[in-house]
């Protein structure tokens, strides 16, 4: 085994968008990056691929943007939350927030991947089908990894590592930090509708008696269409089976007819994603930064997941500027930027996966009271600007501004004499 001989100021352990968007805002410090990723290629997954207003701006930020639109991304402008037949139920008006950005963005995420990497600079190195083993601890923190590349296992070390290697972390669990994760009671079935007539510009949320079905568009008249479905849901099914599924979707989804040529043709493209729920209790310790899903995961319902991710790449990066790390990279200055790290990201994250749970909950209840109240809680908050323009601001990630009780009060029928009034805090 040969060692590191100290080249980098920061190892980044994964290259999806949490590693590639640390590395670019590392990067963006001055520092010296390496990100070791055990993929070779990125696998073509079907998530990730909406960017919320507050990543638009990190992203614009790191002169990633153009780099998004050279890729097709397709601008929307609103998040919709209709019946099966289309009918509306709530509308997240986007063109009504504050700031630059007033919109989604939707771009596969392989693309999304590229772009991130394309805007790294020379002081950062990317090793692809590198496995990270071991953390090395020395001195009370975590001071490197031990990696198998090329044939070859190194010891690496540098100040600063960042865990950025999903829900199955190897160094989160080095570093002794439980996850827990939860599974949802269903999985979403992921469709790539080609061909697809021009498209609203909005993220669509269909509900339905057979539970959740969103839709989006992609470039290149292309539609990402999921379904909610039972856990085991479509195991081994032959054509035939397929083919009677489709049928029932498009019976159940009427506002979906219009694409059943398009929805029977995309099921080759299925892939079933099973879904979790955790958020870890520290997100860093001495020496290691948790990003992205090694920290937190969410339903995709809410398109949180990524949006986070860049988040937490951002505050790391700002944290690490305002102790003194990227003028002069030390464990010291380091320890210090965790540590602030951590007191930062803590109450958004936490905010986060409640916004998240709670309105996957009120879209995905699959009991008919559930149904029931979930469409009554959305037509009240859609009839009353303030609560859906605070719901809309939330989901944004612009703010942290929680619902109140006398707002849950106002959701379930009392009268609200500030229903009109756009909330002073804007």
């Amino acid at each position: 085994m040969s060692a590191g001989h100290g080249d980098w100021d920061a190892v980044v352990c994964g290259a999806g968008v949490a590693g590639l968007a640390t590395a670019r805002a590392l990067d963006l410090l001055g520092l010296r990056v390496l990100v070791l990723e055990k993929q070779r290629a990125p696998a073509p997954i079907a998530k990730g691929e909406v960017l919320q207003p507050s990543s638009l701006d990190v992203l614009e930020r790191w002169q990633v943007l153009p780099r998004l639109a050279e890729r097709g991304a397709v601008p929307l402008e609103r998040l919709m939350v209709r019946d099966g037949a289309g009918r509306r139920l709530m509308l997240f008006d986007y063109l009504a927030l504050p700031g630059a950005h007033r919109g989604l963005l939707a771009l596969d995420y392989p693309l999304i991947l590229a772009a991130l990497r394309e805007s790294l600079r020379d002081r950062v190195e990317v090793w692809p089908g590198a496995l990270v083993e071991a953390a090395v601890p020395a001195g009370g923190r975590l001071s490197g990894v031990r990696v198998r590349h090329g044939g070859r296992v190194r010891e690496l070390t540098a100040p600063l590592l960042v865990a950025a290697d999903g829900r199955s972390s190897r160094l989160r669990a080095a570093a002794g930090i439980e996850a827990r994760p939860v599974a949802y009671p269903h999985r979403l079935l992921s469709l790539e509708l080609a061909d697809v007539p021009e498209q609203a510009p909005e993220v669509t949320s269909y509900l339905t008696d057979q539970g959740l079905r969103l839709a989006y568009p992609l470039p290149g008249h292309r539609l990402r269409l999921y379904a909610q479905v039972p856990p085991d849901a479509l195991r081994g099914a032959d054509p035939a089976q397929l083919r009677g599924w489709a049928s029932g979707l498009l019976d159940g989804t009427p506002a979906l007819r219009p694409l059943a040529e398009q929805v029977r043709a995309g099921l080759g493209s299925r892939q079933l994603l099973g879904l979790w729920r955790y958020r870890v209790a520290r997100l860093a310790v001495p020496g290691l930064a948790l990003t992205g899903e090694a920290a937190h995961c969410v339903h995709p319902m809410a398109a949180q997941g990524m949006n986070t991710a860049i988040a937490d790449a951002a505050a790391l990066a700002d944290c690490l500027a305002e102790q003194g790390f990227a003028d002069r990279p030390s464990a010291a200055a380091a320890d210090r930027a965790l540590l602030a790290y951590h007191g930062r990201r803590r109450s958004w994250v936490r905010h986060i996966d409640l916004m998240s749970h709670d309105a996957t909950l009120m879209v995905t209840r699959p009991s008919w009271t559930g149904r029931l109240i979930g469409r009554q809680l959305l037509r009240r908050i859609d009839r009353n600007p303030r609560l859906r323009f605070q719901a809309t601001y939330n989901l944004a990630g612009l703010g942290i501004r929680p619902f109140t009780a006398l707002d849950r009060l106002h959701q379930l029928g009392l009268p609200d004499p500030r229903a009109g009034r756009v909330p002073a805090w804007t």
